[in-house]
């Protein structure tokens, strides 16, 4: 039985801020349904890839594939119409704007529609702490609240594909693990999701399957249980 094709097809991705490359030809694939992570180091590049399938790198080349849609022929501001949200790396919550304003922001390319209400109390039950805090500036909230709200504007969308940088960065642990179990539901509930964690361990226990990425290139690949396993993986992001 053959394969389903790929909901994101990327093949030799180089992208470059100014003069500077920093994606070396990376080939990456996600399937439909699939939890695809990224792991490596500080600077090895995944955020940049990230950001190049949301259209946010001034110079890249290669191929990348949404479906049917070309990604390399769109601009950024085009991109959450075809489904993928983006979650970027430090939150990024508008401030002085409530809770419920940064959720509804989410929707924009959705805000004619009649279900607003329901994309609503589908985020706040799966963040009830938000339901607390609906009326609230986000720029009031804890990193950890802020992040639900990132998270939540992020699934107003009803994405097909949720790209997520760096999500417990900065979070206590408790509010990590939080988070992490929110993306399993995400997941479980039919989103594609593509993960960059620096938190190995917990990248490798909620995908699926996955990448190394080392100075902009991809080193290793494979599932979950194989990743964990390298010797290569244990020696320099697990320390055992």
């Amino acid at each position: 039985m053959s394969s389903p094709s790929p909901l994101l097809e990327i093949r030799q991705l180089r992208a470059s801020y100014g003069e500077a490359e920093v994606l070396h030809g990376i080939d990456l694939s996600v399937a439909p349904g699939e939890f695809v992570c990224m792991i490596g180091a500080n600077t090895a590049g995944k955020s940049t890839v990230l950001r190049s399938i949301s259209r946010l790198v001034p110079k890249s080349s290669g191929s990348m594939r949404f479906g049917t849609a070309d990604l390399t022929r769109l601009a950024a501001h085009e991109i959450p119409a075809l489904g993928i949200a983006h979650v970027p790396e430090g939150r990024q919550v508008f401030p002085d704007m409530t809770v419920e304003e940064n959720l509804l922001l989410g929707a924009f390319t959705a805000r004619n529609a009649g279900d607003l209400p329901a994309r609503i109390e589908e985020v706040l039950s799966l963040f009830p702490r938000l339901r607390e805090r609906f009326g609230q500036l986000a720029g009031t909230l804890s990193g950890g609240e802020q992040q639900m709200v990132a998270v939540g504007r992020a699934l107003m969308l009803r994405p097909t594909l949720l790209l997520l940088d760096e999500p417990s960065h900065g979070l206590a642990p408790k509010v990590v693990e939080e988070m992490h179990a929110a993306f399993k539901t995400i997941h479980s509930r039919g989103t594609s999701i593509l993960l960059v964690e620096q938190n190995v361990e917990l990248a490798l226990g909620v995908a699926t399957r996955g990448y190394v990425l080392e100075a902009g290139v991809v080193t290793l690949e494979g599932t979950a249980a194989e990743l964990h396993a390298d010797p290569a993986v244990i020696t320099a992001y697990l320390g055992l």
